[in-house]
């Protein structure tokens, strides 16, 4: 009833998980991860002690291939289960039990596990492995949502869609800087499911990027006139123009954009679109 990608990102330290369904919320039971230890996917007939179980043991320093061994050694449904890990050091494993529902199967590579139940056919994991190496060059989110729209474009769930979500940890990756979960993106309840994660992910950019260090635009000059012009004719009426700037800035949810002195390209053009001259 599920297809989900499992992966690892060793230059950012992340790791993640992405998943459709046609299941209502799978986003609250699929996916599990912790930075530093490794991601987890549960689904078939899910068992969810799989996921705080597992990444205890991946903490522990086990490998993948371990971890899905322990699992399913101990449970006495695991002919119903199906999981994929990738651990700490990007090793994967993928499993299917023999009474999963067809088609029903996976594939592990390096950094990344594939699998799924109740689909199209096996081609709908090759299509997500392809993804998932064909996009090498992007971030973690980016490959992860790739592999998905590969298996929703090859058939997906051949029952429907429903429901679809993207998590990725990285220490201290969260808003304010204070948890490990960088994105937790759900869609509960959707016809395109994951059209609409697509949508969701292209939000959370914009408001939660980093601003490429490369592209700040110094906060001075005529650039500097600009923006305070521009804060004023939507209502924000000061000469400080730091002020102004972080006012409107938090009322929008750019904050997490702001860089002292400088000023983010995507800031400047999401201002200019709400103050057209």
């Amino acid at each position: 009833m599920t297809f989900s990608v499992v992966g690892f990102d060793a230059a950012s330290g992340s790791w993640g998980v992405a998943v459709a369904s046609k299941f209502l919320a799978v986003g609250a039971v699929v996916p599990w991860g912790r930075a530093g230890a490794g991601a987890i996917a549960t689904q078939a007939s899910a068992n969810l002690a799989y996921g705080p179980d597992g990444l205890e043991l991946l903490a522990q320093g086990l490998s993948a291939d371990e971890v899905v061994a322990q699992l399913t050694g101990a449970d006495d449904g695991r002919a119903n289960r199906q999981v994929g890990v990738v651990d700490a050091q990007g090793r994967a494993a993928t499993f299917t039990g023999e009474s999963c529902l067809d088609w029903a199967g996976g594939l592990a590579g390096d950094g990344f596990a594939v699998q799924g139940n109740i689909l199209a056919g096996p081609h709908v994991v090759e299509a997500m492995a392809e993804a998932w190496t064909a996009s090498a060059s992007q971030p973690l989110e980016r490959r992860l949502y790739a592999g998905l729209t590969a298996g929703d474009h090859a058939g997906g769930d051949r029952r429907g869609r429903q429901g679809a979500a993207l998590r990725v940890w990285r220490a201290g990756a969260s808003y304010g800087g204070v948890l490990d979960i960088a994105i937790d993106l759900r869609v509960d309840d959707h016809q395109a499911p994951v059209e609409e994660l697509g949508r969701l992910l292209d939000l959370h950019e914009l408001y939660f990027g980093e601003p490429d260090p490369d592209a700040l635009l110094p906060l001075e000059g005529e650039l500097a006139t600009e923006v305070l012009t521009r804060l004023k004719a939507l209502g924000y009426e000061t000469d400080d123009l730091t002020e102004a700037l972080e006012t409107w800035a938090g009322t929008e949810n750019f904050e997490e954009r702001l860089v002292p002195g400088k000023l983010d390209p995507v800031i400047l053009e999401q201002l200019r679109t709400q103050s057209p001259t």
